[in-house]
């Protein structure tokens, strides 16, 4: 049994959630591994990310979402709508904004972004894929799609992707 790590680094932008098609990226990590038949985890450590696998829209609106993204993001905004100001949720409290300028130096207006941790909620963290014969197993028009729901700010992230397997 062997296992293989890699991480894709990404740059997510302000104002909307991100979307990055990382397929590419996995498939030439799950090529390097060297490894023929097992699993594919594709993980984001962050709170307010998702990772997830869907069919790739092809037609993209004027900033660039592909309409099945744009489609998620408005029905996201409708159940779990877009943080705009303090006590819009019950987090952040003042403790927590606390913790976040204190301990982290961390401006306590970038803790406005419980929309981002509650739908990172709904998507989950992480996709395991399974690997045979080499190829990803994510049928005729299946994408890996890491997506950054926190639109507070731009920020740089990372998809981690760990191999397991023969």
């Amino acid at each position: 049994m062997a296992v293989y790590r890699d991480i894709i680094n990404l740059q997510s932008e302000i104002l909307n959630p991100t979307f990055h098609d990382v397929t590419d990226e996995v498939k030439k990590i799950v090529k390097e591994s060297g490894i023929k038949n097992g699993i594919c985890v594709v993980y984001s450590h962050h709170t307010t990310c998702s990772v997830m696998t869907q069919e790739n829209s092809h037609d993209t609106n004027h900033w660039g979402l592909e309409f099945l993204q744009q489609d998620l993001c408005n029905i996201m905004e409708k159940l779990i709508p877009t943080c705009r100001t303090e006590g819009q949720y019950m987090h952040p409290g003042p403790k927590h904004i606390e913790f976040a300028e204190k301990t982290v130096c961390e401006d306590g207006k970038y803790s406005l972004n419980t929309d981002a941790h509650l739908r990172s909620v709904f998507f989950g963290r992480s996709e395991t894929i399974i690997i045979a014969d080499g190829e990803l197993q994510l049928g005729q028009f299946g994408y890996i799609y890491f997506v950054d729901w926190d639109q507070v700010r731009a920020r740089k992230r990372v998809c981690q992707v760990q191999i397991i397997g023969e």
